[in-house]
């Protein structure tokens, strides 16, 4: 494909990273070079949608011009030095200078590596780049746009397809990237690009690579089912997403889920759930939660009586939900959330629909890390269901419920502090107290209420001990 140069239009973007790009552009001029936009960032403004990002890549000069022109704007961090990625401290400017593939051999076979070289050229750098829509570049200066392979034209048809067969395959987690780029950018990925996609092997692959694919799906997307949906598509959501995999064609009850089976209701939630993140405590955690939330069912779901059900499936979906998180998810803070939430998720509604009391309610959202965002889930859920429309009595009583809990919880209450001032020892008998104060807490009891029981439970447990100790004694 000929080389195409177009004029890009310009958007405002945060002063010191376009300024210090542009400052180290004259530079490198002057020195007989080019510097570029590259990457997301030619590609957001071309949709014209802000990109927090600004990467630049240097062509033509040598890497130790480079690194001196730098070191006169600013502390130079070298992020990579071999592969030619430097950074100033205090700015967010990615600097780069292209890389090309080199092969040795070693051990009677070729292993490929790549070396930074800044006389590559541009079209042989763009080639090592994963899409058309991500091989665009931008001359910081001009504000001209080199397209070399369709990626503009791509852009305008909402297609995602792969620059180069070869350079591909050599990364695999562009796999990952082109399903998260499907559903972030609401694309569709050319045929031949997921057939490319479906004979990659992505077992080796770090699993903080792919977490933070997936974080970038679950958070970015509009609806992440695409995510999914996509990896399906190349017979890809094994090995990493088996859980998810494990969920299609698991039947569920036609009259509490006409949307049909595990993997479609999953996907609604997890759309439904996009829809709420950002009222969410941990955005992240939560949107796992939603893809976790029926892991169970697959080994839970059978027929009784001519009727599907999934009886306990949010207590084994802890265990394969645990499975998951560990080989995805390096936050024990996260696992630990997520966790809670699956085994949670049935029971806001389900407490509304046995019309449980406000004490009841209370114990739960106890158990819960976070019940604001647990009622979220039980919402995402419903919204996952039949028609897509909440069950507006449901919400109405959990939010009634939610709010006088936390009105309960806001109330003065007894604290061990206030069992030491009483005359408490401290020793288990007065962690009990504080256990059995916690109860009292709960069941709505004012502070002085619960300190005057919280008392007389502490004498008892006195004179038992001092009982247990006589009598030990003789």
């Amino acid at each position: 494909m000929e080389e195409l140069v177009v004029t890009a239009p310009q958007d405002e973007r945060p002063l010191d990273d376009v300024a210090l790009a542009e400052q180290l552009a004259s530079l490198v001029a002057a020195c007989g070079g080019r510097v570029y936009y590259v990457g997301g960032f030619v590609r957001d403004r071309l949709l014209g949608r802000e990109s927090k990002d600004v990467d630049v890549e240097v062509h033509n000069i040598s890497l130790e011009c480079l690194e001196g022109l730098l070191a006169e704007l600013g502390t130079l961090e070298t992020l990579g030095a071999s592969f030619g990625i430097y950074n100033l401290h205090g700015h967010k400017l990615d600097i780069c200078v292209p890389r090309r593939a080199d092969t040795e051999g070693r051990g009677g076979r070729d292993m490929l590596r790549e070396l930074s070289d800044p006389f590559v050229g541009l079209r042989q750098a763009a080639l090592r780049r994963d899409l058309t829509i991500n091989a665009l570049y931008q001359d910081v200066l001009t504000g001209e746009v080199i397209d070399f392979f369709g990626g503009r034209d791509d852009l305008a048809q909402g297609v995602i397809r792969h620059v180069s067969d070869e350079t591909f395959v050599q990364d695999p987690l562009r796999v990952l990237r082109v399903a998260q780029f499907a559903a972030r950018l609401s694309m569709r990925v050319d045929p031949a690009t997921t057939e490319l996609c479906s004979r990659v092997n992505l077992e080796g692959l770090p699993s903080e690579r792919v977490e933070e694919e997936l974080r970038k799906a679950l958070l970015k997307a509009p609806r992440p089912s695409a995510f999914f949906a996509e990896l399906r598509a190349m017979g890809q959501l094994d090995p990493w997403f088996a859980e998810v995999s494990a969920l299609i064609g698991v039947p569920q009850n036609p009259i509490y889920h006409p949307e049909g089976d595990v993997w479609n209701h999953t996907m609604r939630v997890i759309d439904a759930a996009a829809g709420m993140r950002d009222r969410a405590s941990d955005a992240f955690s939560y949107m796992l939660a939603a893809l976790c939330h029926d892991f169970g069912k697959p080994q839970t779901t059978c027929e009784r009586d001519g009727r599907i059900i999934s009886y306990g499936h949010e207590q084994v979906g802890v265990d394969v939900a645990r499975a998951f998180l560990k080989r995805v998810v390096g936050s024990a803070k996260v696992q630990a959330y997520v966790l809670n939430m699956v085994e949670l998720h049935m029971a806001p509604n389900s407490h509304v629909a046995q019309r449980a009391r406000q004490k009841s309610f209370n114990h739960l959202f106890d158990q819960s890390c976070c019940p604001r965002d647990l009622l979220l889930l039980a919402a995402a859920d419903d919204l996952g269901r039949g028609n897509g429309e909440l069950t507006l009595g449901t919400q109405e009583r959990l939010n009634e419920v939610l709010s006088a809990y936390e009105e309960l919880m806001a109330r003065p209450f007894v604290q061990g502090r206030d069992l030491v001032e009483a005359g408490m020892e401290p020793g288990p008998a007065l962690g009990e107290v504080l256990r059995y104060a916690h109860k009292l807490r709960l069941a709505g009891l004012s502070k002085e209420d619960q300190l005057r029981q919280c008392l007389g439970v502490y004498r008892s447990l006195v004179h038992e001990e001092a009982k247990g100790v006589e009598g030990g004694g003789k």
